[in-house]
């Protein structure tokens, strides 16, 4: 009886099927390294300089900003239209230079002479002046010492104004003939006389409000 040979002989495993228990995965090359390490430098190059852009944008709006609140007139005269010329002042009437002055013909006057009163307005200033010049503004005032003794103005039926502009340098005048009498306020009737005899008399003119100085004179 032929002997069984029991033994057996381990099976092979297929070809081109075999695993290993555990797969290694495969490195990158150097070269795939430094491709990925010059895209990093190149993104942060591109942020550095957005960075730095922003900051040099920033401050220059700032340092623009500052310059305009320092000097506000400065960028407003820019926008500002340029001033338009201002027409000449028209010269203004000095009325401290316009003069009143009283006169009288004579110094002393005989006893059947009237005295020729003479009131004289002056622009002694280098301007024009308007002025009224009618008898509504006029007063030929004599007095002696505290004694009011006559005035244009008592018996005065119908004052007239007379507009007028005076030059510079010159003069009006208006004449009054005095009758040698006294008056009063409301052109009340008055019986005395002046007196005579060597007795002094002050004449002064108005004009407005312009008062000139006194001029004296003497009756016989």
């Amino acid at each position: 009886m032929a002997r069984q040979d029991n033994s057996k002989t381990p099976a092979r495993a297929p070809r081109g099927n075999s695993s290993r228990g555990t797969s290694s995965k495969r490195k990158p090359s150097a070269a795939v390294y430094r491709r990925r390490r010059l895209f990093l430098v190149l993104i942060l190059l591109v942020i550095v300089a957005l960075v730095v852009g922003a900051v040099v944008a920033i401050s220059a709006m700032t340092r623009s900003n500052g310059e305009e609140n320092a000097n506000p007139a400065s960028s407003n005269t820019a926008q500002s239209p340029s001033p338009t010329a201002t027409a000449p002042k028209t010269p203004v009437c000095d009325e401290g230079l316009v003069k009143v002055t009283a006169s009288t013909d004579k110094e002393s006057y005989a006893a059947n002479e009237k005295p020729k009163l003479t009131l004289k307005v002056s622009n002694e200033g280098k301007v024009a002046c308007p002025l009224n010049l009618g008898t509504s503004q006029m007063e030929f005032l004599i007095s002696s010492g505290q004694d009011r003794i006559f005035s244009s103005r008592d018996c005065l039926a119908n004052p007239t104004n007379l507009s007028k502009t005076l030059a510079p340098g010159a003069s009006e005048t208006a004449t009054f003939v005095w009758e040698r009498n006294r008056s009063a306020e409301g052109c009340v009737a008055v019986n005395a006389t002046p007196g005579a005899g060597g007795a002094t008399y002050i004449f002064q003119a108005t004009l407005g409000t312009r008062t000139s100085p006194k001029a004296p004179f003497q009756l016989k």
